[in-house]
């Protein structure tokens, strides 16, 4: 579909690639695989956390007049950049630019709270363009922007398979997912999702509060879900954690940092080419030399192929023959 916005993965490499092709400086990502508060503390400065969750569809998600947790603050929406989401696929980048757009104005930032982020011509036009319409305008002015369309999708895999007719995450049938970003903002802390009316303040916080706030809120929204319920991401968007290993003139934290980004150039470049293509002409390949081989060579190949299939499937018949025996014995 020509102008639509395709699936991205949430990861940090991509992220941080994604922001410094928008022209930001100075700015990274870094996947927590913790709740625990010092995990996020250890990487001061945090600009926010993105975070990435099923979509509940058993239980109220768009408050009227109140959200689950925290409260509405529609004043918000006015100095700060909160725009609504208007199409699918985008949340994932509308949740990072919801941090990002919030730390290009010192003004809107404590002292001290890493406040602000050169986020390059480009982007800063963006906002001053939109910063002053209202948030149901400003969700269609950044679906519709080609420069953060374009970049969001550079990222998306390359496959033939890939249906960009994707649901919004607030339908009703199968797994949605869906991401938001918690940021400390002008002395509060603010949960700001596309799907929401406004803002949610989750109360005062400051820069060295956010990491304990956040996360007793985070473990609030976790703990409505079924305990078996494990489909979570968490990526914190923080200060490029070169720019402190040459502060501290740490040569191992640099080497790692770098050695880091190169393994995410790689991992981008390869989301970028269709392997499908490839794939079938190595088979095609394997095949002619069989063929080319002549006599009985590409029969016994076959053969041996569909006894190793057989094999398979004989074992994988006895495993669930014994989980079943085990199951009546238990029971």
């Amino acid at each position: 579909m020509s102008g639509g916005w395709n699936t991205i993965e949430s990861d940090a490499g991509v992220f941080t690639d994604l922001l410094t092709n928008l022209g930001v400086k100075g700015v990274q990502f870094e996947e927590l695989l913790s709740l625990e508060p010092d995990a996020l503390a250890q990487l001061h400065p945090v600009y926010g956390v993105i975070f990435l969750f099923k979509y509940p569809t058993n239980e109220p998600y768009r408050g009227t007049d109140k959200p689950l947790d925290g409260t509405f603050d529609y004043d918000a929406s006015e100095r700060l950049f909160f725009a609504h989401q208007t199409i699918q696929n985008a949340c994932g980048t509308q949740a990072l630019l919801s941090v990002l757009l919030n730390k290009a104005d010192p003004s809107v930032s404590q002292e001290g709270d890493a406040g602000y982020i050169d986020i390059g011509d480009k982007l800063r036009d963006f906002r001053e363009f939109t910063i002053a319409l209202p948030a149901e305008i400003r969700g269609e002015a950044l679906s519709n922007s080609e420069l953060i369309r374009d970049t969001h999708n550079s990222f998306a895999r390359s496959s033939p398979f890939i249906d960009e007719t994707q649901r919004r995450p607030d339908e009703e049938d199968g797994d949605a997912f869906h991401f938001i970003a918690y940021s400390p903002i002008g002395g509060t802390l603010y949960e700001l999702d596309g799907l929401q009316p406004a803002p949610i303040s989750h109360g005062a916080c400051n820069p060295e509060d956010f990491p304990q706030k956040v996360m007793d809120v985070l473990q609030r929204r976790i703990a409505r879900y079924d305990a078996s319920e494990i489909r979570f991401n968490l990526l914190a968007m923080i200060r490029d954690l070169r720019i402190r290993a040459r502060e501290f003139a740490d040569e191992d934290l640099l080497a790692s940092e770098e050695r880091k980004r190169e393994a995410w150039r790689f991992e981008n470049a390869l989301r970028r080419h269709n392997f499908v293509g490839f794939a079938g002409e190595i088979l095609k390949g394997v095949v002619s030399a069989k063929l080319a081989a002549g006599g009985s060579a590409y029969d016994d190949w076959v053969s041996q192929g569909k006894k190793k299939m057989e094999k398979r499937a004989a074992e994988q018949r006895a495993r669930k023959g014994g989980e079943t025996e085990n199951v009546e014995m238990q029971g």
